[in-house]
């Protein structure tokens, strides 16, 4: 992902969440990216947040890829041409092909559950609401107020956008999922399944209350 990445030409930001393998010895040979760590596990949330905070000193936008080989970085030209000229935006990688045999049926179940609880939020109604392919808008994002810090960020970004006036679009993207025993993952059934539900609870109750208080 790192080699794919600096072939694009942009500065590379590689957020290493409290890791216990060998990820820093093999991230010494790329001289040329940014590398920043948490010295524990804070989430995928907090490790975007690290990577937006630290990437808006030198752009106004942060493409993001998850680091599981999910995704082609050259796809991110076709979503960085879809940007206007003018305002902000936020662009979805709409994953393609999320019915072949390799994917796991909590990944195509997990799209479709978020997607429509998005939308209950209050969020905008997308096809792929779980996608870590995207293009965020800085600094709009970091005012966001987003308070998810674990995978539940993406999906509550989604709905802060749109409360705040913040554009989201979805563009197609291709996915590759490796064959079962040969992909990583750090998703937990029960523990995300009860996490989502807390998230979702959380926004569709700030919902309700903005409609009755008329905000």
């Amino acid at each position: 992902m790192v080699q794919e990445a600096l072939q694009l030409g942009f500065p590379v930001f590689v957020v290493d969440d409290g890791s216990t393998d060998a990820l820093t010895e093999e991230l010494k040979p790329y001289k040329d990216i940014h590398r920043l760590r948490h010295a524990v596990n804070l989430g995928k949330g907090a490790a975007l947040l690290t990577g937006f905070a630290e990437a808006a000193k030198v752009a106004e936008w942060a493409i993001t890829m998850d680091a599981d080989g999910q995704h082609r970085a050259e796809d991110a030209l076709s979503l960085l041409a879809t940007l206007p000229e003018k305002g902000p935006i936020l662009v979805v990688g709409r994953r393609q092909g999320m019915s072949g045999e390799n994917v796991p049926w909590s990944s195509r179940f997990g799209r479709k559950f978020s997607n429509f609880w998005v939308w209950v939020s209050g969020g905008p109604l997308l096809h792929d609401s779980q996608s870590g392919f995207r293009i965020y808008p800085l600094p709009e994002v970091l005012r966001l107020g987003v308070e998810a810090r674990r995978f539940q960020f993406e999906v509550e970004v989604l709905v802060k956008a749109r409360r705040q006036g913040l554009a989201v679009i979805e563009r197609p993207v291709r996915v590759i999922y490796q064959p079962r025993g040969q992909r990583v993952s750090h998703f937990r059934p029960f523990v995300d399944f009860f996490r989502n539900f807390a998230t979702f609870s959380r926004l569709i109750t700030q919902r309700v209350f903005r409609g009755v208080l008329g905000q």
